[in-house]
């Protein structure tokens, strides 16, 4: 499979986790992108560390302080990369940070669904429209046919638990605000691949894997796939990612799950 090459990414809660592991992959490419945002709530504080100790190594890091869930947080950000980039646009926009609380059908709470679907799906919708200007931008400076990850794209990270068609795992783990926010997140995808495809910009669903994550890990067994092999596997994917893909749903083997 082919390498990704882009010039500019951001990754929303990339100060641990998948998130964390998307920032470690991309700077270790033979060709990493010349700006990779790294957002996360507190860039100083002490959950953000091994974010600091990149930074300090790769000057194309920048991480940049992000509440997904307060609107004016997500349009100072987008200003403060927009000030970064100068004029060339954002070519990939990767919307990883979420939320996971493990209630059931009988102990479902409005704070709680109220929350869990603030993070996971107004915010990947928010986090879109405040970005779209640079987006445009990357696609219109790069001006050849078809879509693709080093043009524009919006990525969301979802998840089979936001499989109506499969409701895996439901015996064991019902996670029911989590698996909302996730099937509803897969209609975003589907609205903003529609909306936004006049503009050059792909956008498409990914379920990560079950990944040996601290939020992986609240539900039940040691789950099977190490964040390398999940985030190695997604950026495989991404590279080969072409027009007939925006909108889709796909795993990190390049697998089309069901919505």
């Amino acid at each position: 499979m082919g390498e990704l090459h882009v010039r500019s990414v951001l990754v929303t809660g990339a100060n641990r986790g998948i998130g964390l592991g998307f920032v470690r992959h991309l700077l270790a490419l033979p060709n990493p992108p010349e700006w990779l945002f790294a957002t996360c709530r507190d860039p100083k504080g002490q959950r953000a560390q091994e974010l600091q100790q990149l930074a300090s190594k790769h000057p194309n890091l920048v991480i940049v302080p992000l509440e997904v869930t307060d609107p004016a947080s997500i349009k100072a950000a987008a200003a403060s990369v927009g000030e970064r980039l100068k004029g060339s646009g954002l070519n990939l926009l990767i919307n990883n940070a979420a939320a996971l609380k493990a209630n059931s059908l009988d102990t479902e709470t409005l704070k709680d669904m109220s929350q869990v679907y603030t993070t996971n799906t107004i915010a990947p919708l928010l986090l879109g429209q405040a970005f779209l200007p640079l987006l445009k931008k990357a696609a219109q400076g790069n001006p050849g046919s078809g879509m693709s990850c080093s043009k524009a794209a919006i990525i969301n990270i979802s998840s089979t638990a936001g499989s109506i068609k499969d409701m895996l795992l439901w015996e064991s783990e019902q996670c029911l605000s989590y698996r909302c926010s996730k099937a509803a997140l897969n209609m975003l995808t589907r609205c903003q691949s529609r909306g936004y495809r006049e503009h050059g910009i792909l956008c498409m669903s990914f379920h990560p894997g079950w990944v040996q994550t601290d939020m992986g890990k609240k539900v039940g067994d040691m789950p099977p796939l190490t964040v390398d092999a999940s985030v190695g596997g997604m950026l495989k994917v991404l590279s080969n990612l072409s027009e007939k893909d925006s909108g889709s749903f796909l795993d990190w083997e390049g697998n089309v799950v069901p919505w």
